[in-house]
């Protein structure tokens, strides 16, 4: 029990919470549109989730091992602490991996086919911190496969729709995760990392991130139109963008004591809750 605890720690598994809302999103948009209900599709998606971002941040925390231990901030993950070796952890890596594409595999042939270009897109943020300010884009870029991965899991095919949900998430995230590595911006930079913050500095970097903002609430809208929801939908949206903005109005340059609040608990609320309104709107 202790293991699975360290486990479920290593991968932050509460913060499935910020793309799988997203990804019900999807899944019962193609619903909605008519295809059939299977508890089995479900569960492969769920499934598909899971270990993509089990893979994803596992893989984060093996290859940034080095400078987790020397961040003050981070010495205390699972790895650099040594509740986790180093083996075991590249081990689940590599179980996460198998299970994610054998899990594509009985979905369709078309989520089979991507499914090394959703692993690499989400295996290769890892490593961007090392070369590019851009980081934040490749994470919102990984999580933001799940609206569209979900709905071509039902459907097998493309539409805008869901990839306008899917820009939601891409802009979304990444103006959040640049919030987010302020709280290493010193770090990063005395050791030769990139962000967004190193780049522009702590003003620079929130303009950054509520720019990016502005384009996910200018997604939602879209999609809103493009899909002729309802009244509940645009409840949903009228909240969502009421926490993206509030998360912009408790940071400040000069004081980062609330960015776990702003990166953790408000996002978390704003997908759930969008999701919930979102979802009830499809078959209202």
């Amino acid at each position: 029990m202790s293991s699975i605890k360290h486990y479920l720690s290593l991968v932050k598994f509460s913060h499935t919470i910020f793309a799988l809302p997203f990804a019900l999103i999807g899944f019962t948009l193609a619903l909605s549109e008519g295809y059939s209900f299977s508890l089995k599709l479900l569960l492969l998606v769920l499934v598909c989730m899971v270990t993509a971002r089990n893979s994803a941040m596992a893989f984060n925390r093996f290859i940034d091992r080095k400078f987790d231990a020397l961040n003050p901030r981070t010495a205390i993950r699972e790895i650099p602490a040594g509740t986790i070796n180093p083996k075991n952890a590249l081990f689940f890596i590599i179980i996460n991996c198998l299970l994610f594409v054998t899990a594509t595999y009985f979905i369709n042939t078309i989520c089979f086919y991507l499914s090394p270009v959703a692993l690499f897109t989400v295996l290769f943020y890892s490593y961007t911190k090392r070369f590019t300010p851009l980081c934040h884009l490749v994470l919102g870029c990984g999580l933001a496969l799940a609206p569209i991965g979900s709905y071509l899991a039902v459907t097998g095919v493309f539409a805008w729709l869901p990839l306008l949900f899917s820009f939601t998430v891409f802009t979304w995230v990444s103006g959040f995760d640049i919030i987010y590595a302020l709280q290493d911006e010193t770090f990063d930079r005395e050791h030769q990392l990139n962000s967004i913050p190193v780049l522009l500095g702590t003003k620079g970097a929130l303009r950054f991130s509520e720019v990016l903002h502005v384009f996910s609430i200018a997604f939602v809208i879209s999609a809103g139109f493009l899909g002729h929801f309802n009244f509940l939908y645009w409840i949903g949206v009228a909240l969502f963008t009421g926490l993206v903005i509030y998360q912009h109005t408790i940071v400040k340059p000069n004081d980062l004591s609330r960015v776990n609040l702003a990166f953790g608990t408000t996002n978390g609320i704003a997908s759930v809750v969008f999701a919930c309104f979102t979802i009830i709107s499809l078959f209202i």
